[in-house]
């Protein structure tokens, strides 16, 4: 299909750093059906580890070097963006974050010929309180709003005045390859360059090193059990110094394994016994979807969108956000019944592959692109009619 006949998506985002955002973003690029929508990538940052998958796609993208949202150079990248919305012809502008919420919404409504998609993708974690009005500025000028878990839409109502039929609940995904695993040999393999003994019970992360992420409940549970249950975190963040001290206090840091951020095609979580996720809030967790898929248990903390995911003693286990007990014992019990690992595993695969496989939820976000790209559409005809 010529670029004239597909529909124009302006994909709107941050940076190219690792994140959960910035993951579903990218992923949401490279599912996205080229044929039937031309994306263009507009963003703040330049580098990052992600950019090189958008320029495997070989989509446009755009910089709009916004050092600070109070800057004069911020109202003329408004002005350069707005204008690029209008000479490329863009019918819908999505953006994907807070930062992007606040800049282009406004900007994407002046140039008044697209639809705009706003995003609620976390929970409570705005990096500064005076950026809160701002976003909930964006979401009223916003045609619809995407919430990546109903426990985030019934927030956007309840605590930011948004109205239901404003609100679409497209949830993060997985493509078919987080199902795909390894043979045993490989995984062994694996465990032994992590440094982790080949008799071990694995538990893992993958997270950012963050304190929102409550990696250091983690620890405390692990200097409650027995020297076989073993530690993997991966990622990186700023927590990592404040976690390798507590784990030195804990006297455990021999068997917790920092293997840092780890960019890999494969998924993670199959190299694991056992999948923890200890986090104070979440929006909607990718690390957790992609542990069930991986047909491994999960133990996570039942805060914002998790219990969407995991249906405690179905597809995994919750536990309380401050209990390293709670933890420890949960974590006993699953190296000590492997049948029931094998049951939450086995019942979290399905359950993801039913809900939010890839060819799921990109159908339905095509659908609406469609939706509003045909409305925009109505609403420029109906303007040059009048």
């Amino acid at each position: 299909m010529s670029s004239s006949h597909r529909i124009h998506i302006a994909s709107c985002i941050d940076s190219f750093e690792v994140g959960g955002t910035e993951l579903n973003a990218v992923r949401t690029a490279e599912a996205l059906d080229l044929e039937r929508f031309e994306l263009c990538v507009t963003h703040f940052h330049a580098d990052g580890p992600l950019r090189a998958r958008y320029e495997k796609l070989g989509v446009q993208m755009v910089h709009f070097p916004i050092p600070n949202l109070y800057s004069p150079q911020t109202l003329r990248q408004g002005v350069r963006f707005a204008t690029f919305l209008r000479d490329w012809g863009a019918d819908v502008v999505h953006t994907h974050d807070l930062y992007t919420n606040i800049f282009a919404v406004p900007w994407a409504r002046l140039f008044g010929k697209c639809q705009v998609i706003a995003s609620r993708r976390w929970w409570y974690d705005a990096p500064r309180p005076g950026l809160v009005p701002l976003n909930r500025w964006s979401y009223r000028l916003a045609h619809r709003i995407l919430a990546n878990s109903s426990a985030v839409a019934n927030l956007l109502v309840r605590e930011e005045g948004v109205p239901c039929e404003k609100i679409v609940e497209i949830p993060n995904f997985l493509a078919e390859t987080a199902f795909d695993s390894v043979d045993e040999a490989s995984r062994m393999a694996q465990m032994r360059a992590w440094g982790v003994p080949g008799d071990a019970f694995t538990v893992g992360v993958v997270a950012r090193l963050a304190p929102v992420k409550n990696h250091a409940l983690l620890l405390r549970a692990l200097a409650q059990l027995d020297p076989r249950f073993h530690v993997v975190l991966v990622g990186d963040g700023p927590s990592r110094s404040e976690l390798a001290q507590l784990a030195n206090q804990l006297n455990i840091e021999y068997r917790v394994h920092f293997v840092g951020e780890v960019m890999s095609p494969l998924n993670l979580h199959q190299f694991f016994d056992a999948s923890v996720l200890c986090s104070l809030n979440e929006g909607f967790p990718n690390s957790v979807i992609e542990a069930l898929a991986a047909a491994r248990p999960v133990l996570a903390t039942p805060v914002g969108g998790v219990p969407d995911v995991v249906v405690d003693g179905e597809t995994g286990i919750l536990v309380p956000p401050e209990d390293p007990a709670a933890l420890s014992g949960a974590l006993r019990m699953l190296a000590a019944n492997p049948p029931l690992r094998t049951r939450l595993g086995e019942a979290g695969r399905e359950a993801v592959r039913m809900q939010f496989h890839q060819n799921i939820v990109i159908e339905k976000l095509s659908t609406l692109y469609e939706t509003l790209a045909n409305r925009s559409l109505l609403v420029t005809k109906g303007k040059a009619d009048g």
